[in-house]
């Protein structure tokens, strides 16, 4: 019988294959020829895992109008991703077994691509029936909970016998408030990066270290933005992971100068000398977008009234590929930290790896096509970029989520994504 669908000269690390797809599955590697019901020639375009954006805000229930699951999902397979895991700070949020069923509905009537999601926590007696839906990890804003409260999850999900990890936005907010007074009346966006210093940052991971340690249990820890925050985790590794953004790796403080708040976002870009940058990936386990959608007027209010967050879906794949263009990193790091790296972290079983028996997703890139970012081209509703003039060479040109073509050539004709429960299986060796 033939296959669905059979791609044809697909460039890998390892060499060129083709690859053979039934009912949304790998079922062959191979460099022979199959029957299939239909062929593309990817004419030896790279092929990489489908990516996996493990931070993304859709703000869908509650705050459409910034971005739901429709265009968010659309900006996601423009930008390469057959995997998004959005974060639950919603309105409502999604931190009840209720509000988590209401949300895997709303994302598997609207999304294009595959999609977890990350729980939210507010109430420890929640967190067993949320469990039952394979959330991707509980999400804990670190600024605006007491400790006590992060202290009772650990210990909620200790006596459930759970392994999810918690997730932490790592800064302190006493060291927060105590910057923010001693700024006064400052209105410039640059302050904003004074407001919350690296100092925030870094308590903040120490005492996600020491629960982790003390809990022996795994916590992910979301947009590092300081080497020495970085450095603190390293005797932890058994119990934590972490991520960059792209904007963390590749821009500093004096965009909030060069943008004012369209560069404004939590935690703040850090300077040249406190911050990170690509040499220091291979002591980090993933990057994630923390695609963060906002209006341009509510961008456009004073520096403190201003929202933070910065769109990112459109852009990494791009100043990643540029990064490799200019020998500054492997293509194997991409694939490390937007494929497998997320797999793994989240438990998504079927998800990060071009291997037979695994979800027929892949991210098909022109490692030639050179353009310049313009947000106005943006499938996201937030028409705006740090990144905006931004020379790259690199692009993807197919986006394929279990055997379906949801991005070609730039264009989303559309596809219907399926919620993905995490850690429902054993994970990747």
């Amino acid at each position: 019988m033939p296959v669905d669908l059979f791609l044809e000269n697909c460039r890998t690390e390892r060499g060129t294959f083709n690859i053979g797809v039934d009912d949304g599955r790998i079922v062959k590697i191979t460099r022979g020829r199959m029957d299939a019901s239909e062929r593309i020639d990817l004419r030896g375009y790279h092929v990489l895992p489908g990516l996996i954006d493990a931070h993304v805000h859709f703000r869908d229930p509650g705050l459409e109008y910034k971005e739901d699951f429709r265009s968010g999902s659309m900006a996601a397979a423009r930008g390469g991703f057959s995997t998004v895991i959005d974060m639950p700070n919603t309105v409502p949020p999604a931190d009840t077994t209720s509000e988590f069923k209401r949300k895997i509905k709303i994302g598997e009537r609207k999304s294009v691509v595959d999609f977890g999601l990350h729980a939210g926590y507010s109430d420890p007696s929640e967190v067993e029936g949320i469990l039952k839906f394979g959330p991707a990890s509980f999400k804990v804003f670190m600024d605006s909970i007491e400790m006590g409260k992060v202290d009772v999850l650990f210990r909620r999900l200790r006596d459930l016998g759970s392994g999810v990890p918690i997730t932490l936005h790592c800064e302190n907010r006493e060291i927060i408030r105590h910057s923010r007074e001693n700024l006064g009346e400052v209105e410039e966006p640059y302050a904003y990066s004074l407001a919350r210093p690296p100092l925030a940052e870094e308590v903040s991971v120490a005492e996600a270290a020491a629960l982790a340690y003390h809990y022996r249990h795994p916590v992910h820890i979301c947009h590092l933005s300081t080497r020495r925050a970085l450095r603190f985790i390293e005797p932890f590794r058994g119990y934590i992971t972490c991520e960059v953004t792209p904007h963390h790796l590749l821009l500093d403080s004096g965009y909030l100068r060069r943008f004012g708040n369209l560069a404004k976002t939590n935690p703040p870009l850090r300077s040249a000398e406190t911050g990170l940058s690509p040499g220091d990936l291979p002591d980090i386990d993933i990057i994630g977008t923390d695609h963060a959608p906002h209006t341009l007027p509510e961008k456009e209010m004073g520096v403190w009234e201003a929202p933070p967050g910065i769109p990112n879906l459109e852009v990494v794949l791009r100043v990643l590929l540029t990064l490799v263009s200019e020998g500054r990193m492997n293509i194997s790091t991409i694939r490390r930290m937007l494929a497998e790296g997320p797999a793994r972290i989240f438990g998504l079983a079927s998800k990060g790896f071009i291997r037979e028996g695994m979800d027929a997703d892949f991210t098909v890139v022109d490692l030639r096509r050179e353009g310049e970012i313009s947000a106005d081209e943006f499938y996201s509703r937030a028409h705006y970029t740090p990144f905006e003039g931004f020379r790259y060479r690199g692009d993807a040109v197919m986006t394929i989520v279990r055997g379906e073509v949801v991005m070609d050539d730039g264009e989303v004709p559309g596809g219907r994504g399926r919620y993905i429960a995490c850690h429902s299986k054993k994970e990747h060796d």
